[in-house]
């Protein structure tokens, strides 16, 4: 598993702009990927997650009337741990505020939205995954089709929670569809560790692409560094650039 920070790779020699793979990816409707009648269920380890990895296709599902499940298993507060600025109780009112008004930018109806804050405390997942898999359980039901972070992105607490979705699902006979996050600015080197026979690729229109972009920038806490703890941003601008991709790549 690679555990490269996203900070460190601002060079454009990266999965998500080099990988000669990307090319051959088939595109997958919406309609195939979510069936008629299907509720989709986002679980999303962090505020800003939800977007990230799939703003597009929730925009589509949207529009297609499907029902909508988000699950937000931390609120992110230990983002700036030791910042005087953006301290932990802070950054656990404003971190959810920040989803809210993401979503609102991605034209979702938050009055029928089901939205599940789940509590845990970020960074400490991989410790109670057992606890975090009978959490999701609770959420699922049978036909459900799920869609996280993919348990290798690189990142602990993607990973712990692409790993008990993972179970979940299995338990309860949901599907699911991992998302990679982080893995796509690995180093264009490790192209190999991508599991590109499940890759697919959604088709945004502009609209949906410009739409993405506005609501990541609705997470201003994430958008700057904090000096005094020699913290980088959490949303950096190569992140951002890769936001106005006409596509988001999922793993079936």
């Amino acid at each position: 598993m690679n555990t490269v920070s996203i900070s460190e790779n601002g060079l454009p020699a990266q999965i998500w702009n080099s990988a000669r793979q990307l090319d051959d990816i088939p595109f997958i409707n919406t309609e195939t990927l979510v069936p008629a009648g299907a509720r989709a269920v986002v679980i999303a380890p962090h505020p800003g997650d939800e977007v990230l990895t799939c703003g597009g296709l929730l925009q589509q599902l949207c529009a297609l009337d499907h029902p909508l499940q988000l699950i937000s298993i931390t609120d992110g507060s230990y983002s700036h741990f030791g910042s005087p600025q953006w301290s932990q109780k802070r950054l656990s009112v404003i971190r959810p505020q920040e989803s809210v008004e993401a979503l609102r930018r991605l034209g979702l109806p938050m009055h029928s939205l089901k939205w599940i804050r789940a509590g845990f405390p970020d960074s400490g997942l991989t410790e109670r995954e057992s606890e975090l898999t009978r959490f999701i359980i609770r959420y699922l039901r049978p036909g459900d089709v799920v869609f996280t972070t993919w348990r290798e992105d690189g990142n602990v607490d993607h990973d712990a929670v692409g790993r008990a979705s993972a179970r979940a699902a299995a338990l309860v006979g949901a599907t699911l569809n991992e998302i990679p996050v982080w893995a796509w600015h690995w180093p264009s080197r490790d192209h190999a560790l991508i599991p590109w026979h499940r890759a697919r690729k959604v088709r945004l229109d502009p609209w949906a692409v410009a739409r993405k972009s506005h609501a990541t920038y609705a997470y201003a806490s994430q958008l700057d560094g904090e000096p005094m703890i020699g913290a980088a941003p959490s949303l950096p601008r190569v992140l951002l650039e890769r936001m106005r991709l006409p596509y988001e790549m999922v793993f079936v």
